[in-house]
């Protein structure tokens, strides 16, 4: 598992498993570059639906395919961050996934009891058939605040800088 037992890789995953095998677990996913109050409030709920949460932390890969720019902190950063928060009991740091099967296979390794996800997730549907496949549920633990998001924040910084 490295130095900092909370994080570990994808490849990994099975070594961990005796950490939440016995226990409510909740997964979720994201990115979490420059985290702010909206990550905050989401991990916050999410760990409310159950006694162990999983981050599964998106690769600089994936941001800058998806999102369409360079990550401002690195996976090994955002990991540490995560990973420092006391609600957080193991962030998982994925590799670029190529498609939903790989996502797929990663729900069936952790079997959460909870999926946890923000209202308007454009993966609701995927995740829907996840938890159905291992006996989860899917909860919305918190709405879309707009006004909390990476790209906003660097947007607003930029604007003070002119």
């Amino acid at each position: 598992m490295g130095k900092n037992k909370k994080i570990i890789f994808f490849s990994k995953i099975s070594s961990a498993i005796p950490l939440f095998k016995n226990k409510k677990t909740v997964l979720l996913g994201g990115c979490f570059d420059i985290f702010h109050y909206g990550h905050f409030k989401f991990l916050s709920q999410a760990k409310k639906q159950g006694d162990f949460l999983i981050v599964a932390l998106e690769s600089d890969e994936f941001i800058k395919k998806n999102k369409r720019k360079e990550p401002v902190h690195n996976q090994e950063e955002r990991a540490e961050i995560l990973s420092s928060l006391n609600m957080v009991d193991l962030v998982i740091k994925l590799p670029l996934f190529s498609s939903y099967n790989d996502y797929f296979q990663m729900v069936k390794l952790i079997k959460p009891k909870v999926i946890a996800v923000t209202e308007g997730d454009i993966q609701l549907e995927n995740k829907k058939k996840q938890a159905k496949e291992v006996g989860a549920e899917v909860k919305i633990v918190t709405p879309l605040v707009k006004k909390y998001s990476t790209r906003r924040i660097l947007g607003s910084i930029i604007k003070e800088k002119i």
